[in-house]
């Protein structure tokens, strides 16, 4: 398994010690939370969608983190990546639908920016070893 150190140079022996995977899931939590709210006709829709890209995130970190090579675990990332542009888009769409309460979009796009700065060290990190 690829082996990855945080800032407090701690190793990191599963994807469950990634900050980003970490971070990732509550984002999961959050977004679950939120559309349990949107309308009943959303459910097999936008409801959905938005669920499945979040849940994406994490899922393409610890998937990326459990392969054995480098270019393999960046790959992983840059889904993930792309998921979590697909998320922002769709917590967009549900503010403008109203489905979203601005507060609400607002508290998770701070996620998103967050998770999105994660990645990029992750990935900087990962590209040095190449």
């Amino acid at each position: 398994m690829t082996r990855v150190e945080l800032k407090e140079k701690k190793e990191v022996k599963s994807y469950r010690d990634l900050v980003a995977w970490q971070k990732s899931m509550a984002l999961v939590s959050g977004i679950y939370e939120a559309t349990k709210f949107f309308p009943k006709e959303e459910q097999f829709g936008l409801t959905a969608q938005l669920r499945r890209a979040a849940v994406s995130i994490p899922s393409n970190i610890a998937e990326g983190s459990s392969r054995r090579a480098t270019k393999e675990f960046i790959r992983f990332i840059n889904i993930a990546n792309g998921s979590l542009a697909e998320t922002e888009t769709q917590l967009q769409l549900a503010n403008d639908l109203g489905f979203l309460e601005e507060d609400s979009l607002n508290l998770l796009l701070e996620k998103t920016d967050e998770i999105s700065r994660i990645l990029q060290g992750l990935y900087n990190s990962l590209n040095s070893r190449l």
